[in-house]
């Protein structure tokens, strides 16, 4: 997918050009695609001339940093400053949204967004988005990643002429970056598209083997300890093909595991010939948050929205088990994981139930 409508293209540029003050909000738990397109547009946006902050809810995992660096004060977290970060977007005259398909989905902010009375663009690649709250939408499922989308856009805007050279240098890192972590390398979710974007931001200068080493090989040590017991002593396989890792708060505690470090984890069982689906859940202070992965034909968004208040891609999901409501108050990893193999029954049986 290539073909960016001219109206919507028209419209966000003249937006850009209208505004003093712009804001960039992505998803909760922001992932490599989240900051390389948030990074990627706060440098074009900059090269225009524009005051541009990015407001997250959360911190990114540190093996990103690098898409962040010399951003200063311009980057917002709400959990460290969230007086400064609401006001942001409060005294913003343009707020994108990227890489995520309604305002709650960026959580502590979604009050913020919603009350916010400048135009709105979402930039998104996700299923199902909530259209009408935005001024101006570009939203495409059949894509690589919201990098990708962006790419394509920023192609399309006034003084860029269909060039990736004519990009700023940072933008087309960031993007290449973004678009690297949601395909997994290469791995998923490809398009001829994606390749050809990939193609076009080489021959523009874009270091991959740097982007490379940046995102996978800088890694703390605790990471492979992790791995290595999870993959060891807590991966479980069901009957139905459904393989999962559970990492509790003490687990957690015990390898020192910031933000980020587990990313891809829930890949890795997918490589086993049985498994049709893979789900990682992570135990945070009220509830345990899911990542489901699948194999060609089974759909993780539909697990995750029928069973762990979630969705996403069709292969790619997340969600999350909140305790007090999906289990009990107390629980820990014994109670989610009689919940995971439980409700992932019942949804393989439903499917075959579907086949007949």
């Amino acid at each position: 997918m290539t073909n960016i409508p001219s109206p919507s293209v028209a419209a966000m540029a003249s937006s850009v050009k209208g505004a003093e003050r712009i804001t960039i909000v992505t998803h909760t738990h922001p992932d490599g695609d989240a900051i390389g397109s948030a990074a990627g547009l706060y440098h074009y946006l900059r090269r225009e001339g524009k005051k541009v902050s990015i407001a997250l809810n959360d911190r990114y995992p540190e093996s990103l940093a690098f898409l962040t660096s010399g951003l200063g004060d311009d980057i917002l977290v709400y959990e460290d400053s969230p007086a400064r970060t609401l006001d942001a977007i409060r005294g913003s005259d343009l707020v994108f949204c990227l890489d995520m398909n309604s305002f709650v989905r960026a959580e502590s902010l979604e009050d913020a967004l919603t009350g916010s009375g400048c135009r709105k663009i979402l930039i998104d690649h996700h299923l199902h988005p909530d259209t009408g709250i935005f001024d101006i939408v570009f939203s495409e499922t059949e894509i690589s990643s919201t990098s990708e989308l962006l790419y394509y856009i920023l192609l399309s805007m006034p003084g860029i002429e269909g060039k990736a050279a004519n990009l700023p240098a940072r933008t087309a890192e960031a993007l290449l970056a973004g678009m690297t972590t949601d395909t997994n390398n290469f791995a998923n979710s490809v398009y001829p598209s994606t390749f050809r974007m990939a193609s076009e931001l080489l021959s523009a200068g874009v270091d991959r083997n740097a982007v490379l080493a940046r995102l996978y090989l800088s890694y703390r040590e605790n990471r492979f300890r992790l791995q290595g017991e999870l993959l060891k002593d807590n991966l479980r396989i069901t009957s139905r093909g459904v393989a999962y890792m559970i990492i509790d708060k003490a687990l957690a505690c015990r390898y020192d595991i910031r933000e980020g470090e587990t990313e891809g984890f829930v890949n890795l069982p997918l490589g086993i010939e049985s498994v049709r689906m893979s789900l990682m859940l992570k135990e945070e202070d009220d509830k345990f948050r899911v990542s489901i992965r699948s194999k060609a034909g089974i759909s993780a968004n539909r697990c995750a929205s029928l069973y762990f208040n979630g969705g996403g891609h069709e292969l790619a999901a997340g969600g999350r088990l909140v305790k007090g409501k999906d289990i009990p108050a107390e629980a820990g990893a014994a109670e989610a994981a009689a919940y995971t193999e439980s409700r992932t029954d019942e949804f393989f049986r439903q499917e075959e139930n579907m086949d007949i």
